[in-house]
Formats: structure tokens, sequence, C-alpha cells
């Protein structure tokens, strides 16, 4: 990540006034007046500041990567809006300047959005939808893609805010506040039908694809944000007479976050370059590190947390609050942990060269504890196989001190567990974030 000139640029400058912002976008979460969205000045702020850097548009998907995590590490919430427009290009020729929100969850459906109730009905041409979403992410957006019944089936539409798209009300979410979800009515809104009819989910599974790689390049972002807050804590806080980071119990808890937020981002960002060459490798990849970076997350800012002890618990004093209520979010957001799972047990039943494909990523150490996972897979056991393929990509992904902490890791669900004759105080000293 620090190779890239123009990401190590915006962390410069989001390292000043961008984290005010941040604060202040989060204690002043977006109000819903009639059916206009109003945001505090600094969300709009840290939006331009997103959309200056085409966070937006199509284009190199690693030197974007490095930038979306960039941001990400001061705020989540502008993230949102930026990755379905970028996403969205998968699917039509976005309008320079549009934002683009997505409303595929009802209430009685979740993630099976095949029960989706909301109808679109047919005149000559023209379509119109008729129906509630419990979920409308971005209601602000210029336009949406929106799932709904059409005669043939489930079908893809394109609906521009307007006439017949209705904001119900604001979601008050855990985390995430900066930014706006909401409960919409749809109300004979005009649309446009996006691929062919009755393929609604192979028309915008394109767009959820490149936003689950952003769930994981936020996530990789989470943990970056905690860990360097704690290493720099930790690294000025004298207790029982040493600096905590010198204390040898610490230097391990502290190695073990540097080593897992080291592996989400080399993981995060091979995931990137995959995108970017279009290896077959990217969607299975994808649902396996959406599944375990995701889900580490929430762990990781729990010790980091833990590490500046009450200050870190307190949001006046630390970031940690904030960081810790939006660590879940991306776990849910675009199919939660079984759906990523399920979606990998799918990808190797469908293509035959998908597991030949994630084999090759691996070095030959990593390699037959996953061939052994592979030819046990099933439904019930899908969670083991996925950590399984995903910790093995990671190591294979890391170098030196670092792939040696990774692998020496135990089993027992705890930071702080490597073994104490690696070299700790080398492994701080090479994280790629600064303290």
């Amino acid at each position: 990540m620090h190779a890239l000139p123009g990401a190590e640029r915006l962390a410069a400058e989001l390292a000043g006034e961008p984290r005010e912002w941040a604060r202040l976008a989060n204690d002043n979460p977006p109000v819903l007046h009639g059916q206009r969205v109003e945001f505090d000045p600094a969300w709009d702020a840290l939006l331009a500041l997103g959309m200056r850097e085409r966070l937006h548009r199509p284009g190199s998907q690693v030197e974007r990567a490095a930038k979306f995590v960039a941001l990400a590490q001061v705020e989540q919430g502008v993230g949102c809006p930026l990755s379905m427009t970028h996403a969205a290009h998968a699917v039509f020729d976005v309008p320079d300047g549009w934002l683009v929100g997505m409303s595929m969850t009802e209430r009685q459906g979740g993630s099976d959005v095949r029960r989706n109730t909301v109808r679109a009905e047919r005149d000559g041409d023209a379509w119109s939808l008729h129906g509630e979403k419990w979920f409308c992410s971005a209601p602000q957006s210029d336009a949406f893609l929106v799932l709904a019944q059409a005669p043939a089936g489930l079908s893809c539409f394109l609906v521009e805010r307007g006439d017949g798209f209705v904001i119900e009300r604001l979601k008050n979410k855990l985390g995430n506040r900066s930014n706006a979800s909401a409960e919409i009515r749809l109300e004979g809104a005009p649309a446009r039908l996006v691929g062919e009819e009755g393929r609604g989910v192979a028309a915008i599974i394109e767009m959820v694809v490149r936003t689950r790689l952003d769930c994981v390049l936020g996530s990789t972002a989470l943990m970056r944000e905690a860990v360097a807050q704690a290493v720099h804590w930790c690294s000025g806080r004298v207790a029982f007479g040493k600096l905590l980071v010198d204390q040898p119990l610490m230097q391990n808890v502290l190695a073990d976050l540097v080593v897992e937020a080291e592996a989400a981002t080399a993981s995060s960002l091979r995931l990137a370059r995959a995108f970017d060459e279009r290896e077959p490798v990217a969607r299975i990849a994808t649902a396996v590190l959406k599944y375990w970076v995701c889900k580490r997350a929430p762990a990781v800012v729990a010790e980091a947390l833990e590490c500046i002890g009450g200050n870190g618990y307190v949001d006046d004093t630390s970031d940690l609050p904030r960081l810790y209520r939006e660590s879940p979010l991306n776990a849910i957001w675009e199919g939660a942990s079984n759906v990523q799972c399920l979606d990998v047990l799918r990808a190797l039943r469908r293509d035959p060269d998908a597991a030949a494909a994630f084999l090759a990523e691996l070095e030959d150490r990593d390699r037959p504890r996953v061939e052994r996972a592979l030819a046990a897979a099933d439904e019930a056991g899908a969670r083991r196989l996925v950590e399984t393929m995903a910790v093995a990509l990671q190591a294979s992904l890391l170098d030196g001190e670092l792939a040696e902490a990774f692998r020496a890791r135990e089993r027992f669900g705890a930071f702080g567990t490597l073994p104490p004759s690696l070299p700790l105080d080398r492994v701080l000293r090479g994280a790629t974030f600064g303290t």
C-alpha cells in the first residue's frame, strides 16, 4: 500500500481536518425533512473528498482499494454511496456526478430476495414499481437499483429519485450513523428494466460482488486504524515502571493484532488485483474474504480497545467506540456470513475449476489442509471450510517474520497467544502502518 503515491498523498491529507469531519458527521447524523435527507456539512466534505479521488468511478482496483482503505480508516459512512456507485458501473453506464443506491431487501425476505413482493407493472415500454422496501441504502442518491417481481419473475430495475419514490423513515442503526439508510415506499415509481426480465439476481450480482470487495476493504481499514491507535497508545503509556509496548505480554498482544491487520491488508489488496486482472479466482476469493476479514474485524477492534483500557471505551477520549460500533457492519451488508459460505459451496459445485484456481494461490505448505477441507466440504461444515481457505490464503500472501508469526498461531481463540520465541519486537516494527 505504501508503494502507491496517490494513496500516500491522500493518507497524509486525511490525517488532518478530515478526522474532525468524521467526528462531526457521526455526532450529527442525517435527518429526514419531508423527502430531503439533510447531512452535516462534515459529511458533505468527506463525500466530496472521496468523489474527488474518483472512488465512485471505474479505474485501477488496486489504486482505488488503497485509497478506499485510507478514507475508511477515517470514516466508513461515506464509503456506502461511493461503493455502490462504483459497483453500479458493472450494471449500467452511470452518468458522471451521480450517486447510485440499492434496494433489494424486504421485511419478509431478508437475504431471500426471491420472496420479494414489490411488483413491477408494465404499460407498453414503460414500467412502474409498487410496494415497500424495508431497506434502501443511501436514499439521497440520484438513482437506485431495485429488485421487483415482474410477470416473468424477479427482475432488476433502475429507479430515479423523484415521483413515486417515497422515503418513509431513516434507520436508527448501531453504527454507521453518519450514513443514511431508509425504509421506502414505491407508489408507481417510473422504472427502467436492467438486464432480462425474470433474471434480476443475475443482473444485479456483479454490483453485489464489487460491493463485497469494498466490505473486505472497509473491515481491513477498521483493523488497521484500531491496531495503529493501540500501538501508538502503548508506545507512550507507562505502567508499572515500563512502557506498555516493552512489556512481554502486551507486546505479544500487539504483535498478534499487527499480524491480523497485515494479513487482512495483504489479502484485500490481492483480491483487488484479481479484479483488475479479471482472474478466475476473484469470485470465490471474494466470498472467502468477505466472510473471514469481516468476521475478524470486531474481535480486532475490541482487543485494540482493551489495550487502551478505559479511555478506549469513552467517546470523548477515543475513536475506538465508534470503530467498535462500526465493526459488525461489513459482515452483515451484502450477504451475511452464512450467505458467503453458501456462495463458496455453490461456486465449488458450479465451476469445476474454482477449487483449482484457489489452490493455485497457496504455497505448498498451506495447500494440503485446504485440499482436505475441500474433500470434506458440506453445508454444516461450510464455515470451517471457508475459514481454512481464508487463513491459508493469508498465510501464503505474507512474507518473512509476519508469515512466520501468522503460521505459528495456536488456535486458542484469543490474541496474545503467539509463541514467545518469535521476534515480536520486529513484527511490531515491520507493520506497514505508522504509530
